[in-house]
């Protein structure tokens, strides 16, 4: 990661907040499953973030945190894909803001028109 006070910070909070779950899921023996899930989704949530950090830049993560606050599930197979490109070595450099309003562009859905004519 980049090493910042702040991401340092970040990753202890997430670690913390993990070892709670896990104790909380030891302790309960019939809501163990649903918290051993949301443990689970909390610690994938923190490897796709972390993973986005070392192939985006700061303005890509910035443009891509906007997208997602209007179209979240457009921003979630955004990530998907970004994390496919990565995982099969097809992404050399990161990603900056440039290439990724292309690649918003490429994967933006196409919008259906509707023409209404009067007659």
């Amino acid at each position: 990661m980049s090493g910042t006070p702040d991401d340092d910070r970040l990753e202890e909070l997430r670690e913390k907040k993990m070892q709670e779950l896990r104790d909380q899921a030891d302790g309960q023996g019939g809501g163990s499953n649903e918290a051993a899930q949301e443990a689970a989704r909390e610690q994938a949530e923190a490897k796709q973030d972390a993973m986005l950090k070392q192939y985006l830049t700061d303005g890509a993560r910035q443009r891509l945190n906007a997208v997602e606050m209007s179209k979240p599930d457009f921003a979630e197979s955004v990530k998907k894909q970004i994390l496919a490109l990565a995982q099969s070595g097809r992404i050399q450099n990161r990603i900056d803001e440039d290439q990724m309003k292309d690649l918003l562009r490429e994967l933006q859905p196409e919008s259906k028109s509707f023409d209404i004519r009067r007659r």
